[in-house]
């Protein structure tokens, strides 16, 4: 520091502010008193703070900064390690790419910067401040992560109780108040919980990085960065995490899988645990079930009329296989659930398989999977057809032996419920045959094929109109009847505090294939793909494509959302 003393003497003497006498004296007591020189001049009243910086930043041509009147980032020890940045009297403000902005008090050393480059792997964009300010800045930032976790915490007062565990799992376990007197970690971890619930969010990801951790919900499809508790608290909220779903907390090499129920005021919530090993530690990912958001009305899911006929045609029969497709997420389980309930009276034996059992329903026999136990899909299928069951419902199709019993049971009066994962409803014939089934068996077992995805919705606060041209609609899926019978508006999103990006909620698109007597002889002649597509559109099917874009034409969602999450 003496040396940047001497070099801002310099720049006093050279602005005619001191003489060199009067410099001469405040280095003799900056150095006596351990103190740097632009101290002792603010104390002195000999200028002003702001005018002895303006001072330094003219002369060094960087721009200052008032770090007293910023707020300062809680993400500073993953830029920059605090030994580093007290060594070196830097303070690091803000990231963007590769670019940095830092603050220091002596903008003249350059070996120092040239450092902090190589340490950051960043193009540096310095800003000068005071050194005591620099000083007090850094402490400041630095705080122990003990007053960041009281920070993030604030105002969190919540009573959660964690149901079924240490004892019966009639019994419930208070987790204490999450108030003054609760561990850190079950208050960090409720929190966690307890935000995320509010928010409507349907996962919940614990992700471990190198200098940080981060937690994000799932709201809407879109996963949303929520908060960054402290690094040293990685260890102790996956181990709270694992007590609470029954894992073992000594495993970190291998992923495990459980579950727990948390109730929050009066309503009991069901969580699907997983944790995965990854670089930095463990990932946890919690998949949260919240009975009260599961719609059963199948007219409410918001399925094109002709989609909603083919299903609730299919359900109506007493025998076959409903199948709905999909990638994971696309609330396949929702539409099977409410098929059920659709189905569902006194007079009947419904049996589900499930791994794991999301939602409990009242009148339904529910498995759950049990691999381990050696009572997989296929094993508990076999058990189910000797307890003289009328409906079926099966989590999944996995493998070739599940499918072949449940293609069985469809055909000897049983009506059977089940997913895969294909694109589109005509592929899923193809996915079929190839896990080794006959055509013929196909074609006679089959009621329907649904293909779902879940678009998000605008909101309707603050979605804007906009226009795009009729031909690009045209090529978008739309037909030109479409627009002939819609008054059509379209819409993209806008930006408002009721809203993520524009988007609120989400809604179902199906596409659905049934089985007419038409798509029975091409399935059994063993016709291409594209044929059945074409016949299946020849006999009205709606593509996820157009179910999407009518939708995009009443306001729902945006055409870009629907591009987003279908193809053609």
């Amino acid at each position: 520091m003496a040396t940047f003393d001497k070099k801002l003497g310099n720049i006093l003497v050279k602005a005619k502010k001191m003489s060199a006498d009067e410099v001469s004296k405040l280095l003799v007591s900056a150095a006596q008193e351990r103190r740097p020189l632009s101290e002792l001049i603010v104390r002195e009243r000999v200028l002003p703070a702001d005018e002895l910086l303006g001072l330094i930043a003219a002369q060094a041509n960087v721009p200052p900064v008032a770090l007293d009147k910023l707020k300062l980032p809680h993400d500073v020890e993953e830029i920059l390690p605090q030994e580093v940045a007290q060594t070196y009297r830097v303070l690091p403000l803000s990231k963007i790419g590769d670019y940095l902005t830092i603050a220091v008090a002596n903008p003249f050393d350059v070996l120092k910067l040239d450092d902090i480059r190589i340490i950051t792997g960043c193009e540096l964009r310095p800003v000068v401040t005071l050194e005591e300010t620099l000083a007090n800045a850094i402490e400041l930032a630095y705080r122990s992560d003990s007053q960041h976790m009281d920070e993030i915490l604030n105002g969190f007062d919540v009573d959660v109780e964690l149901k079924g565990h240490e004892k019966d799992e009639d019994d419930e376990m208070d987790l204490g108040n999450v108030k003054d007197g609760a561990s850190p970690v079950i208050k960090m971890v409720n929190k966690i919980i307890y935000d995320a619930v509010n928010q409507k969010a349907s996962d919940i990801h614990i992700e471990p990085y190198e200098k940080k951790l981060v937690v994000r919900y799932r709201k809407d499809g879109v996963l949303v960065e929520a908060l960054s508790p402290p690094k040293k608290m990685q260890n102790s909220i996956v181990s709270r995490i694992k007590i609470m779903a029954k894992l073992d907390i000594a495993e970190k090499r291998k992923p495990q899988d459980g579950k727990f129920q948390m109730k929050m005021g009066n309503k009991a919530i069901d969580f699907r645990t997983s944790t995965l090993p990854v670089v930095w530690g463990e990932k946890v990912v919690l998949r949260i079930l919240d009975q009260g958001n599961l719609s059963l009305d199948l007219e409410k899911l918001g399925f094109e009329e002709r989609c909603l006929e083919d299903f609730m045609w299919a359900c109506s029969q007493p025998y076959g296989m409903i199948l709905v497709t999909g990638p994971t997420g696309s609330g396949k389980s929702t539409t099977l659930y409410s098929g059920l309930a659709h189905i569902l009276v006194p007079d009947i034996n419904v049996v589900t398989v499930e791994d794991p059992v999301e939602y409990t329903m009242a009148g339904v026999n529910q498995v759950p999977v049990n691999n381990k136990q050696g009572l997989t899909f296929a094993a508990a299928l076999r058990s189910i057809l000797r307890q003289d069951p009328d409906v079926i419902l099966l989590g999944e199709i996995r493998d070739k032996e599940t499918i072949e019993i449940a293609v069985k049971a469809a055909l000897t009066g049983h009506l059977v419920l089940s997913t895969l994962h294909t694109n589109d409803a005509p592929s899923t014939i193809t996915r079929m045959v190839d896990m080794g089934l006959d055509p013929f068996m196909v074609a006679s077992s089959v009621n329907v094929i649904c293909a779902q995805r879940l678009g998000k919705r605008l909101c309707q606060s603050c979605r804007e109109p906009t226009e795009i041209n009729p031909d690009r609609l045209i090529e978008l899926g739309v037909r030109e009847s479409d627009l002939k019978n819609l008054e059509v508006t379209l819409f993209k999103p806008g930006s408002c505090s009721k809203c993520t990006n524009g988007y609120k909620g989400r809604f179902a698109i199906l596409e659905t294939l049934r089985f007419t007597e038409g798509i029975k002889r091409m399935v059994t002649d063993e016709a291409s793909l594209l044929d059945l597509k074409d016949l299946a559109l020849q006999e009205g099917m709606v593509t996820l494509r157009r179910a999407g874009m009518l939708n995009a034409l009443r306001g729902v969602t945006s055409v870009e959302e629907v591009i987003r999450v279908t193809m053609e």
